[in-house]
């Protein structure tokens, strides 16, 4: 039987900036199963990489919590201090970040971050029992002990991302969160990385949300998948039924702008228009500029984000045929 580590209700989080307050993140709500991948995908500055903050509460001095809550294994964390998220971070919830080269000290060895690491999140052990565990997680993600006394720029681009994953594993986290795991790898390093990350969630039996607006990555690796919009989850089923019925505008977008393997040749099909200011972000559904179904009521009211059938979750006025 799972459980549920994750329980995200209604979050809102915005910043304020010199021209106004953006609503990143707004009136969000999944949950993540133990043991479960969900991935998060969406254009640029739809809030992906804005919610994984919150996650892990790493927001910047001009973000704010506007509402709602995160339970991290049933204990809100949206109130706690950073003193008492220091000891939930990298504990019970880590995160591989976006940029490999600019997680990694380029004047320390990377083994030495790792143990850095782990002093900060963890009970230390000796020197020695700390070595042996980076040189366990080293082999873990596929990279030879030895490489730990290495610095960052004697790692490839493949072996710096392995080095963050042994990073974010170093203290067993309940959660990883991947922002944009493979970004700036080639095709075959990229499959190869995600094949391990597959492998490592089993055997360790972690539960992993990866972030990208690649919906083909995602879907190659996750059970459940996302789609946000300008700040809001659009969708969020499996994601079998997002490629197979996708019942948002949105989502059915995405899914025509890429092409396909199988099947008849067709004319890919793009998104009119660009994402909205969310500064100042459309009234209604912030989707309903560029829809092509939006009616009177899409630009009145926001939908609610409803299950339609079988935990196949979408917030529109007018959703698409599912079969």
């Amino acid at each position: 039987m799972t459980d549920k580590v994750l329980n995200v209700q209604d979050l809102t989080m915005h910043y304020t900036t010199r021209s106004g307050e953006v609503s990143a993140v707004n009136d969000v709500t999944f949950s993540l199963e133990r043991g479960q991948s969900m991935g998060l995908v969406g254009e640029s500055g739809c809030g992906k990489t804005s919610i994984a903050i919150s996650l892990l509460k790493l927001l910047p001095d001009n973000a704010e919590f506007k509402g709602g809550h995160i339970y991290l294994n049933d204990k809100d964390i949206v109130p706690l201090k950073e003193e008492e998220m220091r000891k939930l971070r990298w504990n019970k919830i880590s995160m591989v970040f976006q940029a490999a080269m600019n997680a990694l000290n380029p004047v320390y060895k990377v083994g030495d971050q790792i143990i850095e690491a782990m002093e900060e999140h963890n009970e230390i052990q000796t020197n020695q029992e700390a070595r042996e565990r980076v040189a366990y997680l080293f082999e873990l993600v596929g990279l030879q002990p030895k490489l730990m006394d290495q610095f960052p720029h004697e790692y490839s681009g493949g072996m710096r991302q392995r080095a963050v994953i042994a990073m974010a594993l170093s203290c067993s986290p309940d959660i990883i969160i991947a922002d944009e795991p493979t970004t700036a790898l080639d095709v075959i390093v990229q499959d190869s990385l995600l094949r391990e990350m597959i492998e490592l969630q089993e055997q360790l039996n972690m539960s992993m949300i990866y972030i990208s607006h690649d919906i083909a990555v995602i879907a190659e690796v996750t059970e459940r998948i996302g789609v946000m919009y300008a700040g809001r989850l659009a969708e969020f089923a499996s994601a079998v039924e997002i490629f197979k019925h996708p019942l948002h505008p949105y989502t059915y977008g995405l899914m025509s702008a890429f092409p396909s393997i199988v099947g008849p040749k067709r004319e890919l099909t793009t998104l009119p228009g660009e994402p909205p200011d969310l500064i100042s972000p459309p009234s209604g559904c912030r989707f309903h500029p560029r829809c092509p179904y939006a009616t009177e009521i899409c630009s009145e009211q926001v939908p609610e984000f409803k299950d339609m059938d079988d935990k196949h979750f979408v917030a529109c006025w007018h959703p698409l045929e599912g079969d």
